[in-house]
């Protein structure tokens, strides 16, 4: 489809300006890394019918430049074999990243770009990774930065949804699997506030991806359109133990993904354990 060769052609052009970019080695003005852990929670196995206990490990970086600004995540996900006849898999793990840079237009030109609640417009180039599958995905699009009372930061990404190529290295004849482009619209936020003498916040992402057409070696599928909704609510634990504030913290986090990863009618809605180092 021409369309999809011209999102591709897009994309891969913005992602090299990235990694052009990236090279350069721009030293970051500002910077938070975090070390993720929840546990306690049973989530959907696509593919599966059936669910199992989850622990999920994540690192995770957002860092800021002259121009603009970096996010990346990886995710380590394991699968605890369990009761469920709708399950039929053992202990089993993967991994999943995502990579954001953020180009400010109003920094680059020099220029304020604000209008309404927009405090600033971005030119933002994704990349997600699933290595399991063997699959990658890019993100062309566009930042609006959001000056909202009370929030550390509230954004909107409205980008492009373009795979790449892959398939399932681990089924008994490989798969090769292809994808029509779609989009994503991703609002990401975060507001601290207080209680009595404690720290808390509530941060997260809601997003929605459109659905598409999925070509293997058996056919071709409709992948529905999917909601993901990640609130956290974080307590400042380190602050109640009377050590550094904003260093370590617990809480939980609530995951809503209604048709996971496309799959019609399998849903999460499940509460984990979390607890999170930043350094």
């Amino acid at each position: 489809m021409k369309t999809n060769k011209m999102l591709n052609a897009v994309a891969t052009t913005m992602i090299a300006a990235t990694a052009l970019v990236s090279a350069t080695a721009f030293a970051e003005t500002w910077s938070s890394t975090e070390v993720h852990l929840q546990a306690f929670g049973e989530l959907e196995r696509v593919g599966t019918g059936g669910t199992a206990d989850t622990t999920i490990i994540t690192f995770q970086h957002a860092g800021g430049w002259e121009y603009g600004d970096n996010f990346f995540f990886v995710d380590h996900l394991r699968y605890s074999e369990n009761n469920d006849a709708n399950f039929p898999v053992d202990d089993s793990s993967e991994f999943y990243g995502e990579w954001y840079s953020n180009f400010s237009l109003g920094a680059i030109s020099g220029n304020k770009l604000a209008f309404g609640p927009v405090k600033d417009i971005g030119i933002v180039a994704g990349f997600n990774f699933a290595p399991e599958v063997d699959s990658y995905w890019l993100l062309p699009g566009v930042r609006f930065s959001l000056d909202l009372p009370g929030f550390a930061f509230a954004q909107i990404d409205v980008t492009g949804y373009v795979h790449q190529g892959g398939g399932s290295k681990n089924s008994p004849v490989f798969t090769v699997v292809d994808e029509d482009s779609s989009f994503m619209v991703d609002f990401a936020w975060a507001y601290p506030f207080n209680i009595g003498s404690t720290s808390w916040s509530i941060e997260g992402h809601l997003e929605y991806i459109d659905g598409r057409e999925q070509t293997n070696n058996f056919g071709t599928t409709e992948l529905e359109s999917w909601i993901l909704f990640q609130p956290q609510v974080r307590l400042d634990l380190g602050e109640v133990l009377g050590n550094k504030a904003g260093q370590l913290f617990v809480g939980i986090e609530y995951q809503y993904w209604q048709n996971k990863l496309g799959e019609k009618d399998t849903d999460d809605n499940a509460v984990q354990f979390l607890a999170v180092w930043r350094f």
